[in-house]
């Protein structure tokens, strides 16, 4: 689309949106800065953008004047798609579009793909930083926290840009077309946004709609969305598995991981030699390895990559050893397949910090992997009477509730014993309570720091 004089209406003023308005004055276009929140104004929304004195910026309401100017509306992520205000805009024919589609228009260079339930910040880090090491451009965006729409006016035919792409930025794609994409796996999440699995699988699926047998889609083999979307993928389908050996792909043997091409297969490395921990980590490694190696990337490039790769901040990150008890954040663990793996990636007695937003999520499969390492459960937040019920219909007995963060934490420090692990990792999204994962994190590994070493 030619965007040069249009009226884009930019829906949403954090970091997606502001990097769309900078986006759009680049393209020549005339983009409208709108925000319900009226607790903003425009000179603090203004103060945001590069561009702020050439922006319209409107706050609560948009007036019908304002609404009929508009070509093109850009949403950010967090704005569900199926609202009225925005259902009004599509009756009359505006395109919708999103951050990743804009970035997309605008962008060029080779594109990768990363969605799923869970891993998609593990692996989009670990694939930038092989394919660091072996293009000179590289650019890693999306929902990981660095918006496209941003990097996306440097891209040159020689950038490549890896994505870390959310169901809902997935919402709004209509040409967006990667070399490579991945589905990690497909669990329950996000259903008071998506209202049905068969709605939330669709908009992950959605990575690879315009893909076609020349590009590469990777999928998890042991996750039965992601078995029997490939029946029906686009795209050529590489496949990973913790939990099989494949005639064609990667899996995970004992503690070794193959790579097999028509039957034959190859040793690549023991699973000792990572830094990451975790059958999650291995499945995230593994997806890694087939998206770069379907990029061209040398095998022993990659596996040195992955030998030296650190884990992402958040995602079962060790913290700290203090009075014999280690440490672990998990923060990123925010849906109960999340959590799962955060539990089964501990070896000892752990005391387990959970709850907060309810996302109308389940949590009978989440306890039932506790498989009796879980001494003390400590719940906080909307869901913690949701979880305490199912975790006693499961015969768990130790439970605690408490009112913040602070008197959670305390209570897990004073049930810990030498030998044992702390593991916040929640199942929930930090809503309520902290604004993102990332601050409910940062708390937890504050107040770990904090501890004196003896009591």
């Amino acid at each position: 689309m030619d965007l040069q004089g249009k009226k884009v209406l930019v829906v949403g003023s954090g970091l997606s949106g502001v990097g769309a308005v900078e986006a759009l004055h680049h393209a020549g276009a005339e983009p409208i800065l709108f925000d319900e929140n009226e607790k903003l104004t425009a000179e603090e929304v203004r103060g945001r953008l590069t561009h702020g004195a050439e922006t319209e910026i409107v706050i609560g309401t948009l007036t019908e004047e304002q609404k009929a100017s508009v070509e093109l509306v850009v949403l950010s992520p967090g704005v569900p798609t199926d609202t009225a205000f925005v259902e009004a805009f599509r009756e009359k024919g505006v395109k919708i579009w999103g951050e990743i589609e804009l970035a997309y228009e605008m962008g060029k260079g080779t594109v990768i793909a990363i969605t799923g339930t869970n891993g998609k910040t593990t692996t989009t880090s670990l694939v930038g930083a092989i394919m660091a090491a072996h293009c000179k451009d590289v650019d890693v965006v999306g929902n990981i926290g660095n918006p496209y729409t941003l990097t996306a006016l440097d891209a040159t035919e020689e950038t490549v840009t890896v994505a870390e792409i959310s169901s809902f930025q997935l919402e709004t794609i209509e040409r967006f077309k990667p070399k490579v994409s991945a589905i990690l796996n497909i669990t329950p999440d996000h259903l008071n946004r998506h209202h049905t699995m068969e709605n939330y699988a669709a908009a992950k699926e959605a990575v690879c709609k315009n893909q076609t047998k020349e590009e590469t889609c990777v999928l998890n083999y042991e996750n039965s969305y992601t078995r029997a979307f490939g029946e029906r993928c686009p795209a050529r389908v590489v496949w990973f598995s913790s939990e099989r050996k494949l005639a064609d792909g990667f899996y995970l043997e004992g503690k070794e991981i193959f790579r097999a091409k028509g039957g034959v297969r190859e040793r690549l490395m023991d699973i000792h030699e990572m830094k990451l921990v975790g059958v999650c980590n291995v499945e995230n490694v593994m997806a890694a390895m087939a998206v770069t190696t379907a990029c061209g990337v040398p095998m022993e490039k990659i596996l040195s990559v992955v030998r030296t790769f650190a884990p992402v901040e958040h995602r079962i990150e060790f913290v700290a050893t203090k009075r014999g008890v280690d440490y672990y954040n998990d923060s990123k663990g925010t849906n109960p397949d999340a959590a799962i793996q955060g539990i089964r990636a501990m070896d000892r007695p752990t005391v387990l910090l959970g709850g907060g937003y309810d996302k109308q999520s389940e949590y009978d499969e989440w306890i039932e992997a506790f498989d009796g390492k879980v001494k003390c459960l400590v719940l906080i937040g909307q869901t913690r009477e949701k979880i305490a019920a199912c975790a006693r219909n499961h015969g768990l007995s130790d439970i605690v509730l408490a009112d913040t963060f602070e008197e959670a934490f305390s209570v897990c420090v004073e049930k810990a014993e030498p030998g044992d692990a702390v593991l916040l990792s929640p199942a929930c999204a930090s809503w309520g309570m902290f604004p993102n994962y990332g601050v409910r994190g940062q708390r937890f590994k504050e107040m770990v720091n904090q501890m004196e070493e003896s009591c």
